[in-house]
C-alpha cells in the first residue's frame, strides 16, 4: 500500500475517536435553513443554531427565525431561549452550545451547527479559551461613555488604529464587540484578531466537517431585498413597535440586529420608514460580504457553490453526505 495510503487511514483512525459535529455556514439568506433540515433528517441530526437574533423571543420577523412548520419534526437547540432584555454574547453562545450538543450526543444524535455567526461557530468548533479578567470595569465603562459622547464611529476609529484587521469582521455599530477588542489590546498589548488566528490553530475536539454553502454575489444580494421586503410585509414594524413599548432600546445587544435598529431609528423619529429599509438592505448585503470574508480565513473549510451542483438540492445532500462518510461521521 502506497505511504500516502497509510497516512489516510492513521488519519482516519484517529478523527473517529472524537465525537461528530457537523457545521453548516454561509452568508445570510443562501438558503442554509432548508439544507440544514434536509441534512439533519438524512444523518439523524439535531440543529444547534448559531444565530445571534433568533436566540431572543418576540423577535420572530427582523431575525428570520426557522419556524415548527419548517423545523419539520428535527429538534432545533439556542432558539427562544432569551428575552430581549438579555445580553447574549460569544461566551454565552459557546457555554449553551456545549451543552446542547452534550444532549444531542446523548440521544446518540449528530449535532449540526447551522447559522451564519461565524465567531461563534470557531468557538465552537476550536473551542477557544474566552478567559479574561473582568474585575477591572474601569477601562469598559470610559469606552462606552465615549461611545455615548462621541458616538459608535468614533469607537470605531480607535480600533482601526491599533487593530485594522478586527475592523474588516465586527460591524462599526456592533459597540459591545468594538470594546471588548479595544478592552483586549489595552489590557494584554495584543490584538484581539492575533489572538484569534491563534486560537484557530488549537486542534478541535471534534471530528468535524465544515460546511459553507455559497452563492453568486447577484443572487444572495437580491434574495436579502427580497427577503427585507417581506418581512416588512409579515409587519417587522409592529414587531419592533411592540419591543420598543415594552421597554427595549438600541443600547441593547439585541436590539443590534439588522433590521431592529434601523425601525427603532424610524420609530424614534430619526429616519424615515423608506430610509429605514433602505439601510436594513443595505447593511444586510455588507453584512453578507462580512461573513463570507470571516469564511475564507478558516481553515478546513468545505465550500459549496450552488451553481457548481446546478442548484439542485439533492445533488449537494448526496455530497455532503458522502464527504461525512469519508470523514467517519456517518456511516
Amino acid at each position: 500500500m502506497p505511504e500516502s495510503g497509510i497516512l489516510r487511514m492513521e488519519v482516519n483512525r484517529v478523527e473517529t475517536t472524537k465525537r461528530p459535529l457537523v457545521i453548516l455556514t454561509g452568508p445570510t439568506a443562501v438558503g442554509k435553513t432548508a439544507l440544514s433540515i434536509a441534512l439533519a433528517k438524512a444523518i439523524g441530526g439535531e440543529i444547534i443554531s448559531a444565530d445571534s437574533m433568533q436566540v431572543y423571543r418576540r423577535m420572530d420577523i427582523g431575525s428570520a427565525k426557522i419556524t415548527r412548520e419548517e423545523m419539520d419534526g428535527v429538534p432545533h437547540h439556542l432558539i427562544d431561549v432569551l428575552e430581549p432584555e438579555q445580553e447574549f454574547n460569544v461566551v454565552v453562545f459557546q457555554k449553551l452550545a456545549k451543552q446542547a450538543a452534550e444532549e444531542i450526543y446523548s440521544r446518540g444524535h449528530i449535532p449540526i451547527v447551522a447559522g451564519g455567526t461565524g465567531f461563534y461557530i470557531q468557538a465552537l468548533v476550536y473551542d477557544i479559551d474566552f478567559t479574561e479578567n473582568d474585575e477591572d470595569t474601569a477601562l469598559r465603562q470610559s469606552l462606552e461613555e465615549q461611545a455615548c459622547r462621541e458616538g459608535p464611529e468614533a469607537l470605531f476609529e480607535r480600533l482601526r488604529a491599533v487593530d485594522p484587521e478586527s475592523c474588516e469582521s465586527i460591524h462599526a455599530h456592533n459597540i459591545k464587540r468594538v470594546i471588548r477588542a479595544i478592552e483586549f489590546y489595552e489590557k494584554t498589548g495584543k490584538k484581539i484578531s492575533d489572538h484569534n488566528r491563534e486560537q484557530r490553530q488549537n486542534t478541535s475536539p471534534y471530528n468535524f466537517a465544515y460546511f459553507v454553502l455559497n452563492d453568486n454575489r447577484e443572487r444572495i444580494y437580491e434574495r436579502i431585498n427580497e427577503r427585507v421586503d417581506q418581512m416588512m410585509a409579515q409587519g417587522l414594524e409592529e414587531e419592533v413597535r411592540a419591543l420598543w413599548e415594552s421597554g427595549c432600546r438600541r443600547d441593547m445587544v439585541s436590539m443590534q440586529g439588522l433590521g431592529y435598529k434601523e425601525m427603532l431609528a424610524y420609530l424614534e423619529g430619526e429616519i424615515s420608514r423608506e430610509e429605514a429599509v433602505y439601510l436594513i438592505k443595505r447593511d444586510t448585503r455588507h453584512f453578507a460580504k462580512r461573513q463570507l470574508t470571516w469564511f475564507r480565513r478558516e481553515k478546513e473549510v468545505i465550500w459549496i457553490e450552488k451553481n457548481v451542483f446546478d442548484y439542485d438540492s439533492q445533488k449537494i445532500l448526496d455530497f455532503m453526505q458522502d464527504f461525512l462518510r469519508e470523514k467517519g461521521i456517518i456511516l
